[in-house]
């Protein structure tokens, strides 16, 4: 921009803003049901625009309801986008009124787009020499781009000017609508010219010009030197009239008769009484208190409301103080001494891969306070990088400080961090805060808990994102190739905004001495034994598993073969379109469930549905598994095999699951299926080292012992407390029969009732469960609920507190929030009511497993070394490699660590299992 000291005329894209807060934010809701993600997102990154600019002229554009130009010029214009959803148009409204009473302009023009609106009153501003900013994430919007019209990325602050327009789409911005109309826009539904992708139209369009040029000189595509120019020129001659359309399409107006100009789109003074009253509607507690408190004596401009942040008593201004490049001995060990000297220090790692195992270290930021945040790069390696402190050098000056045990550092999912520095010989002690795990404690599902994430939750500031320095797909950097003028910026502000969150994050979480003791007691320890079991791994048998894989193959084969010939034709089984004609249209099979768009449902859970009754689906399901099988675990684990150790290292993740669950990836562990004879040939892939046997300790029935403990009800309480089979007791009970007069039929009911009544089941599903009438279903819940009344209880006063509270409580403090108790939609509020049941059992589960990790890994430390080590976590399952000559001894101390872990009204039993295979030993 020519003229960067006076504020910028700022135009932001509402619309885009709008779907992209819908996308990036959780389904929040307030009290009474109402969407609030979307309205929260949108007025965070408004507050957080207007508080870096603080312009004297803004406007916010919407697009408007019903079609537009475009529609009458091209039918088939946007057809593809499907409609919008309940959830984000309940939440137009009440945006508006939001953003009108901050004061800020708002413009809702009929029959054009938000686009075009922008791109006038842009072209009027350029024409008077009035710089602009419009903030938006839409690609269309770089055609407007010149000496006074800039773009910055919504969601990343990425400013693009002429020359990062040159930059991103290889042709300036007076080719963008020639671009745009070659390559044709899916998402829009603009067509295009078809097998015209990104290199042929920047060679088209850089070798001749314009579209116009382009068909004035046909005969000049052959010359060109890109993929596909000798042959092109008859295509193009072909879509003429397409791409010319395309090119109609593309254009953003700049000529619209408004009813404003740039000159009249001042801010007001805000309205603070209604915006308390909007704020406090739609529960964003902290901006409704914040304005409450404001004196409207003294708001006389729309950027003063902009203090007022849902989340933050922390400035949220970044980079604004001192980011330090450490290239040289002397700075560092100033830094060094700093950070000896402070009292937290954020750490942050740097690296070349998001796999812990093969990621290399490229630098490491610290932050000490606001402001003050260093990166000291070591293995930039990209032509012209200038020379940097030697990597390990640098280690050994910050070893003392890493490994020192007192709890000084705070990180943001530092795991991963000690699992990249455990690779260079450091044991990374003394965390005593990861952000990521205080928001995820604080509540699991207000958002996602990675830092972008976070920080535009809670401190309104939209981080510099890794795509907008690294690039993104095949061509992406990684960290060693990224120039260090853009590497810095980006890795010193992950400090700074690690050490913002945690000021803001921390004292929510001693507000509530529950969450606290949650976070302290068992998510902050647990971060250590995790990284111990990932850098362990477990060893993979991969020749057994490459035998599987033979024989998987020969079988997914013949059912193919099966599936064609019960179909009468050969057909595409991945395909669900065609899936949907086989059944549906062919076979004439029930139609169970539709598609959001109308069409029958080719789902899992319709396809085991038919499968009771019809061959093909039962077959097909056969097949998915199969697949699945193959193509997820006999295929993938040898390559996951990491050829230092030879062994497989998952990543067990502790802020993903509303719950408090663990969760596992690369590979997935939880998901091996253990009641088909093909899941259990591939557990027994999962092998000891040499001299040693897998010994895996499972908690039994632990949610219905929960249930029992929840609930006191005294009739389960007495099953548990007495070692009884609690499925063959509650059996007794529910069909009046003596205990050992129960059959297996009976007992296999009743366990369908015990688990059902868990997860919230209703009788119609306990009756699909069991193949009965539902009439028969509701008899047997109803018997079960006289003979446990304190069941019948538990679940009434659960239901009704989580309408009250908007949360549920773990055993041990945990809240699990329910953002639908109280959602308009029925569907939404029942599956939440169900939740409300089911979540404080689970929770419990989680947090007891948890609990138990911890004490048996202090138990396994001070155990003689390489005798036993715990490797996996799957469900309620802890898995070990024990020395055989230990197996004994160490199964009577884990069993009775895992038993005396914590203390509920019933015993806790946990049953282990030994073998030469993780199947074997469970």
């Amino acid at each position: 921009m020519s003229n960067a000291s006076k504020p910028p005329f700022i135009l932001v894209d509402g619309s885009s803003y709008l779907f992209r807060a819908f996308h990036g934010m959780p389904p929040l809701t307030n009290s009474k049901g109402q969407d609030t993600g979307a309205i929260y997102g949108v007025i965070n990154m408004l507050k957080s625009l207007i508080k870096e600019y603080n312009p004297t002229h803004i406007a916010v554009v919407f697009d408007a309801k019903g079609k537009t130009f475009r529609d009458d010029i091209y039918p088939e214009y946007k057809a593809n986008r499907p409609p919008m959803p309940d959830e984000l148009r309940s939440q137009i409204e009440p945006l508006h009124a939001i953003i009108k009473a901050m004061g800020l302009p708002i413009i809702v023009e009929p029959n054009v787009e938000a686009d075009d609106v922008i791109g006038t009153l842009a072209q009027q501003a350029s024409e008077k020499g009035i710089d602009t900013l419009i903030s938006t994430g839409d690609k269309d919007m770089a055609q407007l781009v010149n000496q006074h019209v800039t773009l910055i990325n919504t969601m990343n602050n990425q400013i693009m000017d002429v020359a990062g327009v040159q930059q991103k789409f290889g042709v300036p911005p007076e080719l963008i609508i020639d671009f745009l109309a070659l390559k044709g826009d899916k998402v829009d539904n603009i067509p295009g010219v078809p097998g015209i992708g990104d290199k042929s139209a920047q060679g088209l369009l850089n070798g001749i010009g314009g579209i116009d040029a382009i068909y004035a000189n046909l005969d000049k595509i052959a010359s060109l030197e890109f993929r596909g120019a000798k042959t092109l020129a008859n295509k193009m001659a072909e879509y003429e009239e397409q791409a010319k359309l395309s090119y109609r399409l593309a254009t953003i107006a700049l000529d619209l008769d408004l009813a404003f100009t740039p000159e009249t789109l001042e801010p007001t003074a805000p309205d603070n009484q209604q915006l308390a009253e909007l704020f406090a509607e739609y529960e964003f507690k902290r901006w409704s208190q914040e304005v409450a408190a404001t004196n409207d004596g003294n708001s006389d401009s729309a950027s003063q409301v902009q203090t007022a942040e849902d989340s933050v008593s922390v400035e949220a201004v970044f980079g604004k103080g001192e980011y330090i490049t450490i290239l040289d001995e002397e700075t560092f060990k100033l830094w060094l001494d700093k950070i000896n000297n402070a009292e937290l220090i954020a750490v942050d790692t740097e690296t070349t891969s998001l796999d812990y195992m093969q990621a290399e270290l490229v630098g490491i930021s610290l932050c000490t306070e606001r402001g003050q945040a260093a990166y000291i790069p070591v293995a930039h390696d990209y032509p012209g990088a200038p020379e940097q402190l030697d990597r390990d050098w640098v280690l050994a000056q910050l070893k003392p400080f890493l490994e020192d045990p007192h709890p000084r550092k705070i990180g943001q999912h530092i795991k991963y961090d000690m699992n990249v520095l455990a690779n260079y010989d450091i044991k990374l002690n003394g965390v005593m805060f990861d952000t990521m795990l205080e928001s995820y404690v604080l509540n699991s599902v207000a958002t996602r808990h990675d830092m972008d994430s976070l920080a535009l939750a809670h401190l309104g500031h939209a981080t510099i994102s890794f795509e907008s320095i690294a690039g993104k797909g095949a061509k992406q950097l990684t960290f060693n190739q990224i120039a260090l003028a853009e590497a810095s910026p980006y890795a010193a502000e992950d400090a700074e905004v690690t050490l913002a969150l945690h000021q803001c994050l921390w004292p929510k979480l001693q507000a509530t001495d529950e969450l606290k003791k949650v976070y302290q007691t068992i998510e902050q320890p647990l971060i250590q034994v995790l990284a111990k079991m990932e850098q362990t791994g477990v060893l993979i048998d991969s020749q057994q598993l490459s035998q599987q894989s033979q024989t998987l193959a020969a079988r997914i084969v013949e059912l193919e073969q099966s599936v064609h010939e019960e179909a009468g034709e050969a057909f595409n089984l991945g395909s669900p379109k065609q899936l949907q004609h086989i059944l549906f249209e062919k076979m004439d099979l029930p139609v169970v469930k539709k598609t959001p768009k109308g069409a029958p449902s080719t789902s899992e859970e319709v396809l085991q549905e038919l499968a009771a009754q019809y061959p093909l689906p039962k077959m097909i399901m056969e097949y998915r598994g199969l697949s699945k099988l193959k193509n997820t675990y006999t295929d993938k684990l040898p390559k996951m095999i990491d050829h230092r150790t030879g062994r497989v290292h998952t990543s067990y993740h502790q802020a993903i699951t509303a719950t408090g669950r663990l969760s596992s990836t690369d590979p997935n562990l939880q998901n091996i299926p253990i009641r088909t004879p093909e899941g259990r040939r591939v557990r027994q892939a999962f092998v000891p080292r040499e001299g040693f046997v897998i010994v895996a300790a499972d908690y039994s029935q632990i949610e219905l012992r929960i249930m029992a403990h929840l609930s006191e009800d005294k009739g389960l309480q007495t099953a548990f407390a007495s070692g009884r089979d609690v499925h063959a007791a509650t059996a007794a009970e529910v069909f009046g029969v003596s205990l050992d007069e129960v059959t297996t039929d009976q007992r296999r009911s009743a366990k369908a009732i015990n688990f059902g009544l868990i997860y919230g089941m209703s009788a119609f599903g306990l009756a699909k469960q069991l193949n009965i009438p539902r009439h028969e279903a509701q008899q047997y819940m109803d018997t079960y609920f006289e003979r446990y009344p304190g069941v019948l209880q538990y679940m009434e006063d659960t239901r009704e507190a989580a309408k009250q509270s908007g949360y549920v409580s773990t055993v041990f403090g945990r809240r699990l929030y329910l953002p639908d108790i109280k959602s308009s939609n029925g569907a939404r509020r029942k599956g939440a009511e169900r939740a409300a049941i089911n979540a404080p059992m689970q929770g419990t589960a989680a947090d007891i497993i948890k609990l138990a990790m911890i004490a048996v890994d202090e138990w396994v430390s001070a155990q003689p070394d390489d005798s036993v080590y715990m490797i996996m976590q799957v469900h309620d399952e802890l898995v070990f490699e024990i020395k055989e000559q230990f197996v004994d001894k160490y199964v009577q101390e884990i069993t009775k660590i895992m038993e005396t872990a914590v203390s509920l009204s019933v015993p806790l039993i946990v049953e282990a299992g030994v073998g030469s295979n993780w199947d074997e030993a469970h």
